[in-house]
């Protein structure tokens, strides 16, 4: 999954990607940059 890491200014694949549900039910994807290790967090569709 492809997400955008703000400390890197770039889009990357994410290292160890899992699927979490926001508070409002939407699916969202979180990992973390495979570069710098920052947390990284991509919103899905319904």
């Amino acid at each position: 999954m492809e997400a955008y890491c703000v400390k890197c200014k770039s889009k990357k694949d994410m290292k160890n990607a899992k699927e979490a549900t926001m508070k409002n039910g939407r699916k969202a994807m979180k990992g973390e940059c495979p570069t710098c290790g920052t947390g990284m967090f991509r919103i899905m569709g319904k």
